[in-house]
């Protein structure tokens, strides 16, 4: 369960909220361009765009849940279950990556959503694991820079490439359900409420907000798509900031306890991130500590051949203020 956004303005603006039933390991990860990445069936790549995102780190490879290059190009993997589709076996005259090498192979070598989507066109993802203790996780993909937004699904005819003119992605059904679904609530509004009913009665509101009663509430994926695509749009950019991306993402958030899982494990926004790709800043907060924590991506050096990580800080930070003296 995660909810994804991408906000333009004067600035370019990617976030997402990782919503899932426990700690994977995660921490920031910086890939400088002159990393080694291993892939499976491709070997080791020379050189790449720099990149940064939220990742575990096994026998030193990240494996990315999202991330941004250098270029402005940012992407986030959500969960989608039962409907993903890998093959058992790759295909020659293909580009063969398994899922969790997509963020990295297309972060690595794109500097604009439409490079990514011609190299998406001739992917083929191949259900092969990191590690056999690390099973494949079922997911869909957001790609988003500037200028464009789309979403990948593996189907069994291969990936799915879809314009996404809402810029935002949850989880399952498929993106085409989302498209439709969100009909439904086109007379939900940010304005004041009027009496549309009978204008022969009295009627008028009693408060503000009332014109988006209907906003649905729960945290199913559809729900959240409907109610990021309602705050995302009519967000006043005139505030716009990193911190309008945390706002809107916490009206997607799963609060903990709030969902169990049919296995009666918790679901819940272990962290949320949000990325200035215009300035090459990755934004960070884990759910026990509302602080924000940063990484001017832009600044670091990108040169070289290590990783970089930056771990989670998962206390509460807590600014004590203290009176003027009189």
């Amino acid at each position: 369960m995660c909810t994804c956004i991408a906000m333009r303005g004067k600035h370019f603006y990617f976030g997402r909220n990782m919503d899932i039933e426990c700690s994977f390991g995660e921490r920031v990860v910086l890939m400088p361009r002159k990393f080694l990445y291993p892939y499976q069936f491709m070997g080791k790549e020379s050189e790449g765009y720099a990149m940064i995102g939220m990742a575990a780190v096994y026998a030193g490879v990240p494996l990315y849940a999202e991330g941004m290059n250098e270029c402005g190009v940012c992407m986030a993997a959500l969960q989608f279950p039962g409907n993903a589709h890998y093959f058992s076996q790759p295909t020659q005259g293909k580009i063969n990556v398994a899922p969790y090498e997509l963020i990295p192979y297309l972060l690595r070598n794109c500097q604009t959503v439409s490079a990514a989507e011609e190299r998406l066109r001739a992917v083929r993802l191949i259900d092969k694991p990191f590690l056999a203790e690390l099973p494949l996780a079922q997911l869909h993909w957001m790609i988003a820079d500037r200028e464009r937004t789309i979403v990948a699904e593996p189907t069994e005819d291969g990936l799915a490439i879809y314009e996404n003119p809402f810029d935002v992605l949850a989880n399952n059904p498929e993106f085409g359900y989302h498209r439709q679904h969100v009909n439904e609530f086109l007379n939900v509004t940010a304005a004041h409420a009027e009496n549309r009913m009978l204008k022969t009665l009295p009627l008028r509101p009693y408060g503000q907000g009332m014109g988006a009663i209907g906003l649905p509430g729960d945290c199913s994926s559809s729900s959240r798509f409907v109610r990021a695509v309602f705050y995302l749009h009519n967000s006043d950019r005139q505030s716009e900031g990193i911190s309008q991306i945390f706002h809107i993402l916490s009206g997607a958030e799963m609060i903990r306890g709030s969902v169990r899982t049919s296995s009666d494990q918790i679901d819940w926004t272990i962290y949320a991130c949000g990325m200035d790709a215009s300035d090459g800043i990755y934004y960070f907060k884990h759910y026990q500590n509302h602080r924000l924590s940063a990484v001017p991506f832009l600044r670091e050096n990108l040169e070289g051949h290590a990783l970089r990580e930056f771990a989670l800080e998962r206390e509460e930070d807590v600014l004590i203020c203290r009176s003027d003296p009189q």
